[in-house]
């Protein structure tokens, strides 16, 4: 529980806007790893983001890696959560944390159906599409050594350390076989990109990480969730985003190829090349991405499948891995891609 008087006074001995003010709060979101509730103080608006007392202890660890990156966002044409103050001493709440400024706008997680106009309007829709991947392709131009991110990640020998960084994280947790993961890793290992710009990447870039603004035509207001942001290969965080997008995005299926319906959107090829285009990199290389991405998060599903117990959201990623997994070696089998 988060005491929100200390917080006031905090915020007070620093100077933050809203000072002396009455310290309103409300809950946003929040599970195992953080908690999200945004600040009112008169007329100024923030948000808290926290680890909860159960979290591990290298959230703590976590909590100050993501603010490094949001502070760094700061004056770059990334769509941003502005950089409020963070607090390294746990003594003060219990754990580190830090405020960020407050978004106007929604995000798509947790929505059964788009809002209006995005939910009938086709035209409106696709413009959400070319904005979520101009988000990371504005996040790959970004000079991380610049912003003070140079110690952020291990951008050296990345991709050699892909196929038995996550080969060691199965084993670990291996309790079935998983077809297809065999033939992908030798794939991965005997293929590398064209070229390799290590920049910031999200780590876990799709829909539900990110806040638009209201209204058409479609704006994307802010990349949010920064837990897996490193530096490394910015290609992935697009060969993440588009992992699972449908190859035909006029067809009935499209509206259950991902959690939300993708009807309407612009199509893989559309989209790579407004990432090619904001970003400045080339992406004739996207298969190799592609399957890095699927079986990578076969293996990161995986985890929660194999911990799932009684719990059926965890149980419904069983046949996901496994679709994933198939789908990765098909590509790797099928694909014309020579590096």
């Amino acid at each position: 529980m988060i005491d929100f008087d200390r917080l006031a006074d905090w915020m007070d001995e620093r100077g933050l806007p809203g000072k002396g003010a009455p310290l309103e709060h409300s809950f946003l979101s929040g599970g195992t790893q953080n908690e999200i509730h945004e600040i009112r103080r008169g007329d100024e608006r923030c948000v808290i983001r926290i680890p909860p007392p159960e979290a591990p202890a290298d959230r703590d660890k976590g909590i100050l890696r993501e603010w490094r990156i949001v502070e760094a966002l700061d004056g770059t044409e990334v769509p941003h959560t502005k950089a409020v103050a963070v607090c390294e001493d746990a003594a003060v709440l219990g754990r580190p944390f830090y405020l960020m400024g407050f978004v106007e706008g929604w995000s798509p997680m947790g929505r059964k159906s788009w809002p209006a106009p995005f939910d009938t309007d086709l035209t409106a829709r696709a413009g959400l599409g070319y904005q979520l991947a101009e988000g990371i392709a504005l996040l790959s131009k970004v000079d991380y050594k610049a912003r003070g991110l140079h110690d952020l990640g291990r951008p050296e020998g990345f991709h050699e350390r892909q196929v038995d960084r996550w080969t060691s994280f199965l084993s670990r947790i291996k309790g079935r076989e998983l077809p297809g993961f065999d033939e992908a890793a030798a794939w991965l290992r005997a293929h590398r990109p064209l070229d390799y710009r290590p920049g910031i990447m999200h780590g876990d870039y799709q829909f539900a990480n990110v806040m638009f603004a209201d209204g058409a035509p479609a704006k994307l207001a802010a990349l949010v969730d920064w837990e897996m942001g490193t530096v490394g290969d910015p290609k992935l965080d697009l060969g993440w985003m588009l992992q699972s997008w449908p190859e035909d995005t006029e067809a009935p299926e499209a509206a259950d190829a991902s959690y939300k319906d993708l009807r309407g959107m612009p199509s893989r090829e559309q989209l790579l090349a407004h990432y090619a285009e904001v970003s400045g990199r080339q992406v004739d290389d996207i298969d190799y991405y592609l399957v890095l991405a699927k079986w990578k998060l076969g293996v990161v599903l995986e985890q929660g499948f194999q911990r799932a117990g009684g719990d059926e959201k965890l149980q419904a990623f069983g046949p996901i891995v496994l679709r994933l997994m198939r789908e990765a070696a098909q590509l790797a089998e099928s694909s014309g891609y020579r590096s």
